[in-house]
């Protein structure tokens, strides 16, 4: 990126040769004009590779996984049934291409069922009403008491794009323009992009919160093991997924995208019993809705960081 060319990530390694992944992953991203933070981690054996896990990134859709966490918590606790019905209008919820929010009309779903919208498909709508019975400060209060750190949740999902409304209006092309400029500047006139006001996580915090649902060493097991069968349906394979594709591996995962923000969390299971955690966080340097070579990239590095961590 343009004032990044002397910049040197922060590497966090376990050994010489993951030093060497690590800085092959680091390497791939800048050619392509990726400002980004990635981190994998062994969950069993505490080995992990990555760089620049310590900084906070607007999480975008991936803020649904600690939500979902928290909503689930609720159910558990008796605090909130599963089947309780909820109407969803998309004409007063979020914004999004997928599930309720490319809806038309009003529709009634019960609360486990926006649970699955909400990571199976990344449903704005469906995330949105879920905050309207567990409101953004509540998950965030929760997270604090669980000791996860970094990661926050401030807003709705709608607030995303009520933002880049504000700044750029309904010309997108420019609220990417804005973005990727703000990149650069550290000063960001889309609120939402911001890290320091926006739904924000570090691929450190985010890679220890998948470790703890993975381990049952968060909430309950009934939460975590349903947040881990939710996740596994995600129908999106084209980020970490892309090259994690074989009958003896599985990948639950969570995808975010906004502007310039590709992301996705996830954890790889293997037949051999390996598991590993990752958080790929990226921001690209171009003005562009699709780059499939950096989900491409993404790919790559899941699998490099697979292959150089699994026992």
């Amino acid at each position: 990126m343009s004032g990044e060319a002397d910049r040197r990530p922060a590497y966090v390694v376990g050994g010489g040769t993951l030093l060497d992944v690590a800085g092959t992953i680091a390497r791939d991203w800048a050619a392509l004009g990726v400002r980004g933070s990635f981190l994998a981690r062994n969950i069993d054996t505490g080995e992990q590779l990555g760089f620049d896990a310590a900084e906070p990134v607007p999480l975008a859709s991936v803020v649904k996984v600690p939500l979902a966490l928290v909503v689930l918590d609720r159910v558990a606790a008796g605090e909130l049934d599963p089947a309780r019905p909820v109407t969803v209008d998309p004409a007063a919820s979020g914004v999004g291409p997928t599930g309720l929010a490319a809806f038309r009309h009003p529709a009634t779903v019960a609360v486990g069922d926006l649970l699955l919208l909400m990571l199976s498909v990344s449903d704005n709508a469906a995330a949105d009403a879920l905050l309207g019975l567990v409101p953004a400060e509540d998950v965030d209060a929760r997270l604090r008491a669980w000791g996860c750190e970094g990661i926050r949740v401030r807003h709705r999902m709608d607030h995303m794009y009520a933002c880049a409304a504000g700044a750029a209006g309904d010309d997108f092309s420019l609220a990417l323009e804005l973005a990727v400029r703000d990149e650069r500047t550290g000063r960001h006139a889309i609120t939402s992009l911001d890290p320091a006001h926006a739904n924000a996580g570090t691929a450190a915090g985010l890679v220890a919160l998948l470790e703890r649902v993975w381990r049952d060493d968060i909430s309950g097991p009934r939460v975590t093991a349903e947040l881990r069968r939710l996740m596994g349906h995600q129908v999106f394979t084209h980020r970490l997924a892309a090259e994690l594709r074989a009958d003896s591996l599985r990948f639950s995962g969570k995808t975010g995208s906004f502007l310039h923000l590709r992301h996705e969390i996830g954890v790889v299971e293997a037949d051999s019993g390996d598991r590993i955690a990752l958080a790929a966080l990226t921001r690209a340097d171009r003005r562009a809705a699709q780059a499939p070579d950096i989900d491409l990239a993404i790919g790559a590095a899941g699998r490099l960081a697979f292959e150089a961590l699994r026992s």
